[in-house]
């Protein structure tokens, strides 16, 4: 069988790559496409995946997000009519799901992210099955096109892909010049260009800004605070407000190695909040919409605690770093319990993807 992989993204890639690795283990072929995007540049050569290039990321306007999608897809078109794959998976790629639909190739994609409607209706209902984690109800996708017959559930949230064999790299401190005889206090700005957050959040004024402006007035102990852009228009931002007093990496690093290593994660929402947490480091979320179901299956489980006022934000930081040892140490309990219960999510895309394309 050969299959078809799309990645737009630094999630999505650690989770198709696992999963490409795993087709390939079992005798299957596989051939990864992604875009060119910030971080995922860096990432495809620091994982050293290889994968075809084929367009690129849209930016902040719909406008350039539809032009972007359209030249992409006419390039797969002619790229993927002559490969002819036996099926295509995607993470909620909607240039994989038109191209694949288009050319009569079975789709496959995996969604995590009911808030980002606009992808979802653009790529659940041309999808011959859509795999999710079971906490997010089958009726929450059924309200976005899905059929229920068309829904696999697993027990499981996606980061356990890549996260059950995880080993933490300590070059990643090196690389940032972090020392571990002092705490880490690991940033990550807010999506700003993502079309569920157009209007909630600025490029140009950073949630993540304010809380740590004012963990810098409260807390004059030694500290590393590191902030993790996602575009490269929050870097000069973010350089210019707190100039030597946060470092700020001019590309992609490996992102689970630095949460292993971190005294505590403080993100607004997506991926890097539920690695965090399911490493057990002490995670904040300031996501500045209502909480995503992810987000507060984690906070049921005292994995994450949501605060969006920055001043509490910094209160609840300093308690952290105060009690660092006790709160560390209650986190990595709470995580092991509950990371130890989930199942493996490939093995349920593999073993329904090989049947249904077996059937056809």
């Amino acid at each position: 069988m050969l299959v078809w992989l799309d990645f737009l993204t630094p999630k999505q890639l650690f989770f198709l790559g696992e999963l490409g690795r795993r087709l390939e283990a079992r005798g299957h072929d596989v051939f990864r496409t992604t875009r060119q995007y910030r971080e995922v540049d860096t990432l495809v050569k620091l994982k050293n995946v290889e994968a075809l290039v084929v367009g690129k990321y849209g930016g902040a306007t719909l406008e350039g997000k539809l032009a972007a999608s359209a030249q992409r897809i006419e390039r797969l078109s002619h790229i993927i009519s002559r490969l002819k794959p036996d099926a295509s998976i995607a993470f909620a790629s909607p240039d994989a799901a038109r191209t694949s639909f288009g050319l009569g190739i079975p789709h496959f994609t995996v969604n995590d992210s009911p808030h980002s409607v606009f992808v979802a209706h653009l790529t659940i209902p041309l999808a011959l099955k859509l795999f999710s984690p079971a906490v997010i109800p089958k009726a929450v996708w059924m309200k976005l096109g899905a059929r229920r017959d068309q829904i696999v559930q697993y027990n499981a949230l996606d980061p356990i892909t890549w996260l059950k064999t995880f080993i933490p790299n300590p070059d990643v401190l090196s690389e940032l010049g972090l020392d571990t005889s002092k705490p880490i206090l690991v940033f990550r700005i807010e999506e700003a260009f993502a079309s569920y957050l157009l209007g909630y959040s600025k490029v140009e004024e950073p949630i993540i800004s304010s809380i740590i402006n004012k963990l810098l007035e409260r807390y004059d102990k030694p500290m590393q605070i590191v902030a993790l852009p996602r575009y490269d228009e929050q870097i000069p931002i973010i350089r210019a407000a707190f100039n030597n007093r946060v470092i700020v990496p001019k590309r992609a690093i490996d992102g689970p190695s630095l949460l292993f290593f971190a005294s505590a994660f403080i993100g607004a929402g997506g991926t890097m909040t539920a690695e965090a947490a399911l490493l057990g480091t002490p995670t904040l979320s300031c996501y500045p919409r209502e909480p995503t179901i992810v987000e507060e299956y984690l906070i049921k489980e005292k994995l994450v605690h949501r605060i969006t006022d920055p001043e509490k934000a910094s209160r609840q930081i300093i308690q952290i770093l105060e009690n660092h040892e006790e709160v560390h140490r209650t986190r990595q309990e709470k995580a092991k319990a509950l990371t130890s219960k989930m199942e493996d999510p490939l093995d349920v895309i593999i073993n329904v993807v090989e049947m249904e394309v077996k059937q056809r």
